[in-house]
C-alpha cells in the first residue's frame, strides 16, 4: 500500500507543477481596448480557437485540473 501510495504522490507532484506551467503559459482573457472594440471573437483565431495552441492549452488544463482533482482524492482516501 505504501508503494503505491508514493507513485501517486510522486504523479500528483508531477501533475501539479504541469498544471501551474500550462496556466502561467495561457494568454490572458482580457483582450483590452481593441478587443472591445472591433470584437475579438470575430479574428480568424476567435473561429478558430480550438485548432489554436491556446485552444488545446485550455483542453490540456481541463484534463489537468480533473485529473489533480481525482488524484487529491485517492490520496485523501489513502
Amino acid at each position: 500500500m505504501t508503494v503505491l501510495k508514493v507513485i501517486l504522490t510522486v504523479v500528483f507532484l508531477m501533475v501539479c507543477l504541469a498544471l501551474v506551467v500550462i496556466v502561467l503559459l495561457q494568454e490572458g482573457k482580457s483582450a483590452g481596448l481593441t478587443g472591445s472594440i472591433s470584437g475579438a471573437a470575430e479574428t480568424f483565431w476567435g473561429k478558430n480557437k480550438g485548432r489554436s495552441i491556446e485552444g488545446k492549452l485550455e483542453k490540456v488544463t481541463k484534463y489537468a485540473a480533473i485529473l489533480f482533482l481525482l488524484l487529491a482524492l485517492v490520496l485523501n482516501i489513502l
